[in-house]
């Protein structure tokens, strides 16, 4: 009981530290991490920090708006295809790319979601998982014979900043932090915003939202197309750090992934997100040498989790607020 309390205190603690100094304490230590790693390390903190990111897409439809979205591999795929595509038959640069991924995949988040936001629930959850298989089929069986089937496309050219080809997996590092730290200034803007607090209501009660006056069909197209546009930026950077792409980055376990990042460090919010990727992608390198017990160990965390604290290690204190008051209720005699 000692510990569970320790683990229910410690982030109440730490947010009352002033934001600033925690927001200058981790760029500094996010910039000095990487030089006294070898590549391997580096190459480790920048898929940490890739999953962040696309956690965080991820965390404006499923923790902010309150969707459940399982088939979010499939507008990561989106934008690395689309980066890779026009870097390889147009000779656009890659870094030019970039804007044109976030914009197709957001544009396929909104042709996909529109017929289905009348859904919710499980039935809206099924719908996306079987979205995530047909792309995944499609870029299998070569769509338009230029998705290269299941071999992929390879050959994609390195990121090139004022001159530089980034090849060192420092460079990527670096390129990647400073995406994540405008996706986290993005968001703490939208978290703050009309629109996230429409969110906010959308996923408390749908019906008094509407009720309130709120387009909660609009609303929460917008959660998807912003979620998924953000989801292809992370494709794109993933293109240009491997230069090779394949289907298998729209397979079901990508989505379920993203979405464990989500809810084991606690939805609807930013520092949970950390939590949830260093949990699961960090922590399973780190254990590499345990390989044949490491899978089983990460679904008896998952399963404790659940049990002892479904808020999440880190939640937002409003997430955490309603599933306590459900709790009281519950327990309360009649």
């Amino acid at each position: 009981m000692t510990a569970m309390t320790n683990m229910n205190t410690t982030p109440t603690r730490l947010r009352k530290i002033n934001p600033l100094w925690w927001q200058i304490g981790l760029v500094v230590v996010s910039i000095l991490l990487p030089l006294p790693l070898g590549d391997y390390y580096r190459t480790v903190l920048w898929r940490t920090g890739l999953y962040t990111i696309l956690g965080l897409s991820l965390n404006i439809i499923l923790g902010y708006a309150g969707l459940f979205q399982l088939g979010h591999a499939a507008f990561y795929a989106i934008g690395a295809y689309t980066a890779g595509l026009l870097n390889l038959h147009f000779g656009i640069p890659l870094l030019l790319t970039f804007p044109v991924a976030v914009i197709v995949s957001a544009f396929f988040g909104f042709i996909i979601t529109r017929p289905i936001l009348h859904l919710r629930g499980d039935y809206l959850c099924i719908v996306t998982i079987a979205f995530g298989e047909v792309v995944r089929l499609m870029l299998v069986n070569n769509l338009f014979g230029i998705t290269g089937g299941a071999n992929g496309l390879s050959r994609i050219a390195r990121p090139v900043l004022f001159g530089l080809v980034l090849r060192q997996p420092i460079y990527h590092y670096y390129l990647m932090l400073l995406f994540l730290i405008i996706t986290i200034f993005a968001i703490r803007r939208l978290e703050n915003s009309r629109l996230g607090r429409a969110w906010m209501y959308v996923r408390e009660d749908q019906v008094a939202a509407e009720a309130m006056g709120i387009d909660t069909t609009h609303v929460k197209l917008l959660a998807f197309v912003i979620g998924s546009g953000w989801a292809g930026l992370a494709g794109a950077l993933y293109a240009g750090q491997l230069t090779v792409i394949a289907p298998d980055m729209a397979k079901f376990l990508e989505s379920v992934i993203m979405f464990c990042i989500v809810v084991l460090g606690g939805t609807g919010s930013i520092p949970g997100v950390f939590v949830g990727a260093f949990g699961m992608i960090t922590l399973p390198e780190i254990f590499r040498p345990l390989k044949d017990w490491r899978d089983a160990w990460l679904g008896f965390a998952m399963v404790a989790m659940m049990i002892l604290r479904p808020e999440g290690l880190w939640p937002s204190r409003r997430i955490q607020m309603e599933i306590h008051a459900e709790e009281a209720v519950a327990t309360t005699p009649e």
